[in-house]
């Protein structure tokens, strides 16, 4: 595979774009920050729908907060106060939304340009190595991403290794909208998770307690249409502006976390994973400052964001699943994006 220039970073780094293309999906992804910039798919007639949010070039996406299609790491979603206690010992970190740590802070995974180990017509191997103490965080922690397109499905997998005890939660930001990155609102999609309980959040986005879905906006355990939910005035919908929460799957191993289908386009998506839940985001801070790939402007619900991974604040909550990681450990994971259509 032929690696595309796409600009640099200030200090002159080289970006690059690779193409992969099987069974009728064609990927476009950056070295920088592992992001997927393009992603088209078959509707039900046939023509070839680019279903992601994005930025027309390198230099938005070095301006934006937006994470669109990036690798988020070393701990993807929110740290409560930027700190945890591991082993006895208090580590702080950057800050970077109010008094919490999001997404790896400033200088996280999605703002890195991660090295090409291999690079094939249908795959794509990155790696990314942060130091010891990178960010406030122990240990050097080396991470691959293997993306793999084949017929209807594109393929995330994930490793991890350490050098000293950790904390590790890794997730990809990528924003769907199924009518096409062009189409005004996803709002009209029918979005379905596999949860009976979700983790409601205080003021800032930070988990208080693990709750059953029964009786809230926040059941979708079967199909319902998302612009419908994010209107409902429910004091968690109101303090996210839309949703923008943890949702614990049922289940373990790979299995399936959600589905999102449009009418319009025909097009559906099932999500697989072998993580303990998924943040469900609506796009609640779209607020017409992003150009994307087409052109359009984004707006609240332009595209939802599907994130595989593990609970917020974990590392601060010893009654939610563990996200340490260990010297001699290897954490690995996969998400699996299925893609149909039909009417």
């Amino acid at each position: 595979m032929t690696a595309t220039p796409y600009g640099h970073l200030d200090d002159g780094t080289p970006v690059h774009r690779y193409r992969l293309a099987a069974g009728g999906i064609s990927m476009d992804v950056l070295d920088y920050g592992g992001t997927i910039a393009r992603l088209e798919v078959p509707d039900a007639d046939g023509r070839a729908r680019n279903v992601v949010l994005g930025h027309r070039d390198l230099a938005a996406y070095l301006r934006s907060t937006a994470y669109f299609g990036c690798l988020v790491g070393r701990y993807a979603n929110r740290i409560a106060g930027g700190s945890f206690t591991l082993d006895g010992r208090t580590y702080r970190l950057e800050t970077n939304e109010g008094a919490n740590h999001l997404h790896g802070g400033s200088n996280g995974f999605d703002k890195r340009v991660w090295k090409v180990l291999e690079a094939a017509a249908d795959r794509i191997v990155l790696e990314i190595v942060s130091p010891d103490g990178e960010g406030g965080y122990p240990g050097e922690l080396t991470v691959r991403a293997t993306y793999v397109v084949s017929d209807g499905e594109v393929r995330t997998d994930y490793v991890a290794t350490t050098t000293a005890p950790t904390v590790v939660n890794l997730t990809n930001h990528t924003y769907f909208n199924l009518e096409g990155e062009d189409a005004p609102s996803a709002e009209g999609h029918y979005l379905k998770i596999d949860a009976d309980f979700f983790t409601p959040t205080n003021a800032v986005q930070i988990p208080t307690d693990v709750s059953a879905v029964d009786g809230t906006p926040f059941d979708w355990r079967e199909p319902a249409r998302v612009g419908d939910r994010i209107r409902i005035p429910d004091p968690q919908i109101l303090s996210g502006t839309g949703i923008d929460h943890n949702f614990v799957v049922r289940g373990e191993g790979l299995r399936e976390h959600a589905t999102l289908s449009a009418p319009g386009s025909g097009i559906s998506l099932t999500i697989l994973c072998d993580q303990p839940a998924v943040q469900c985001y609506t796009g609640n801070y779209l607020l017409g400052k992003l150009v994307g790939t087409s052109g359009r402007t984004y707006r609240q619900s332009a595209g939802i964001a599907l994130e595989t991974q593990h609970y917020p604040d974990s590392p601060n909550r010893p009654d939610f699943p563990s996200t340490v990681l260990r010297p001699g450990e290897r954490f690995a994971t996969s998400t699996i994006w299925r893609f149909a259509a039909g009417r």
